[in-house]
């Protein structure tokens, strides 16, 4: 008979001797939904058990700090996710989410749609049903408009309805400062290899991939952009991309190569990554005068 590995005994030995009441809060776990909803029906109340272990008063008045709350379901009670633990998430997920300083008081109720940034109120209607539909429907969003339009403050706001509203991990990725990190991490002295800096952005459930085609297009560029969205569109996650270029044909496929014209996202990004993207994501117009512009000429008043 062939000796069992060492660690497999021991596994099965703690397996063994783990307490029952452990086991109950595992299964407990395993039943709650992310968004703190039971999955399916809420597990029967006779299967709860406290995970309390400090002693004192609780935090939480409605769970006792147990993570889970009781909940009238027909003739019996039963037990599901207690707000307070979808906080606590929520709290982590957006500390995890890299949104940058500047745009952390970004959300949906500071988008204004009044006055000279009326023409954007489709867009914020967009934007909450993308929030009311998810994840049953997960095609992202392509936010296409000049600068100053509101593209990222929208998008940040976006991610927060996410996280708050629905526990979903998410994260806000700078197209340029990426292709810069990657860059750097080619130099022998850096310790991150590229690997690790686009696992994340691989791997997140919802990315925000800020002013896409910012970078002058290269062969590098391309290919970097392409093993990016690929890797996304083969994972079916979600990606909510900005950028400052009209949605168009590459130089020579929708007209004139000599004819005078201003850049598109084909040119920018290529033909093929345009392409994929009409595939993982509604495109969103923001037509609005740039608010910077408008509040640097307020100061100089």
């Amino acid at each position: 008979m062939t000796d069992l590995p060492l660690i497999w005994i021991l596994k099965v030995h703690l397996r063994k001797k783990m307490p029952e009441n452990d086991k109950n809060v595992r299964f407990i776990r395993s039943q709650a939904a992310r968004n703190g909803e039971p999955a399916g029906h809420a597990t029967p109340q006779s299967t709860a058990v406290s995970g309390r272990r400090v002693e004192g008063p609780p935090d939480c008045s409605i769970c006792g700090d147990t993570g889970w709350k009781t909940i009238a379901f027909g003739t019996e009670n039963r037990v599901t996710r207690c707000e307070c633990t979808t906080r606590v998430r929520a709290e982590r997920l957006l500390a995890q989410a890299h949104i940058p300083p500047r745009y952390e008081s970004c959300d949906l109720v500071s988008y204004k749609t009044e006055g000279p940034q009326r023409n954007v109120g489709s867009a914020k209607i967009a934007g909450a049903k993308f929030i009311e539909q998810y994840p049953l429907d997960k095609t992202g969003l392509l936010l296409i408009g000049p600068s100053g339009a509101g593209k990222t403050h929208l998008s940040v706001a976006l991610i927060k309805e996410l996280i708050r509203l629905k526990g979903i991990p998410c994260l806000f990725c700078d197209y340029r400062e990426l292709l810069k990190q990657i860059q750097n991490s080619y130099n022998p002295s850096v310790q991150v290899t590229e690997l690790d800096l686009l696992r994340p952005v691989f791997q997140t459930e919802v990315l925000v991939l800020d002013d896409l085609g910012a970078v002058k297009p290269t062969e590098w560029v391309w290919d970097t952009v392409s093993v990016i969205l690929n890797t996304r569109y083969n994972e079916n996650h979600t990606t909510i991309i900005t950028t400052n270029f009209q949605d168009g044909p590459a130089a020579g496929l929708g007209g004139s190569r000599g004819a005078a014209r201003e850049e598109t996202l084909g040119d920018r990004i290529g033909e093929r990554m345009r392409s994929r993207l009409c595939e993982m994501c509604r495109i969103v117009n923001l037509d609005a005068p740039d608010y910077r512009q408008k509040f640097r000429t307020a100061g100089l008043r």
